[in-house]
């Protein structure tokens, strides 16, 4: 078993993370949780987005990381997402916008070895 995280990315996620990170410098994922958006991962540079005590940083992606409201990981805490991109139109404060693709969120439940590690490797600080 490879060891848990709370998010990942695709290969074609990490391509696209690459390519704007190489145009727009370091950047953060935010989980939307709904309104303007709706509920997709919003890729903003960093230090375009303040993050506060009531955000949760869930781990990294492509060396970039991803937050999401605590309110919100109270209710998707028991899941790994798995951020995709697709054809479209991304959220319109987003840097992949121009880019005629969006990023998506896709999750699983965690499997119960993997929950336990978690929660493990949480309870020690890591």
């Amino acid at each position: 078993m490879t060891e848990a995280s709370r998010v990942s990315a695709t290969p074609a996620a990490l391509e696209l993370i690459a390519r704007l990170k190489a145009r727009h410098g370091p950047l953060l994922f935010h989980q939307s949780g709904g309104c303007c958006d709706g509920s997709s991962p919003m890729c903003y540079p960093q230090g375009e987005f303040q993050i506060g005590d009531a955000d949760v940083q869930l781990g990294e992606i492509g060396s970039c990381p991803f937050y999401m409201s605590r309110a919100q990981f109270a209710y998707w805490e028991h899941t790994h997402l798995i951020i995709d991109v697709v054809p479209g139109r991304g959220g319109m404060f987003s840097l992949e916008g121009p880019e005629g693709l969006r990023f998506l969120t896709r999750s699983r439940l965690f499997e119960d070895g993997e929950w336990a590690a978690l929660k493990a490797r949480e309870a020690q600080g890591v």
